[in-house]
């Protein structure tokens, strides 16, 4: 934790993370789905999020499997996605309080587009999914795709909104979070990864982003630097 943050009229950031925090989801599993190749990226996908892989070679691993899969399938599966619970109302609640939003996901500009537009996030950023005839090629570019990639982005965006990274608030749930719940303001956890746990200022186990809100509402100069770790587990 590295505050202050308070509800003063000075900019501020709030910084999400897409699959399973701002979706119900994880996108890269619901391509696979639609490829016949769940178990074996579910499989990586557990090991990456728990830090028993290095994000790079998960993301570069799973991707290849996708190899062939047609577009217009993977389109039909990602916009079968739900948006988390709770996600709409939390994304309006923080733009009435002031904050700038962003969404940076390790995941794919075929989903994050949506759900982005959707929600109304300011910024995105995401990784690009490489396509060839209609056909996905199984490679993967972006500005997201290593174990430190999302720290880089978020303090580029920080510099771009004229704020501190102890003026920013981030929200996610993977091993691939901790190194911006390292240097924000305030992390917030939300359905964690147990190796993400230790990084966090609260712990949110509900499956609803409201729970958020109230979070949000008691920070304060004073109350962030006496803040001590804790877990919400009932909205």
């Amino acid at each position: 934790m590295n505050c202050p943050i308070n509800d003063s009229t000075e900019n501020k950031l709030i910084v999400f993370d897409m699959d399973s925090t701002l979706i119900d989801a994880e996108t890269i599993d619901e391509l696979a789905r639609a490829a016949g190749v769940v178990s074996k990226v579910e499989e990586i996908t557990n090991r990456a999020m728990h830090g028993d892989l290095d994000f790079e070679q998960a993301l570069a691993e799973r991707v290849r499997l996708l190899e062939g899969l047609p577009v217009e399938t993977a389109l039909d599966a990602v916009n079968q996605i739900n948006l988390m619970p709770g996600a709409a109302e939390l994304v309006l609640y923080v733009k009435s309080r002031g904050y700038k939003t962003a969404m940076i996901s390790g995941g794919f500009a075929i989903a994050a587009e949506r759900i982005g537009k959707t929600l109304g996030i300011d910024f995105v950023v995401s990784n690009e999914l490489l396509v060839e005839d209609g056909y996905l090629l199984g490679e993967v570019v972006g500005p997201v795709t290593q174990s430190d990639s999302k720290a880089k982005v978020f303090e580029e965006l920080a510099q771009l909104y004229n704020v501190r990274p102890e003026q920013c608030v981030v929200v996610g749930d993977g091993a691939n979070d901790a190194c911006i719940f390292e240097i924000a303001g305030f992390a917030i956890a939300f359905n964690p990864k147990p190796i993400l746990r230790e990084y966090a200022d609260v712990v949110i186990t509900v499956k609803d982003l409201r729970a958020v809100i109230p979070v949000l509402e008691s920070l304060s100069y004073q109350c962030c630097n006496q803040a001590q770790h804790v877990d919400i587990e009932h909205y």
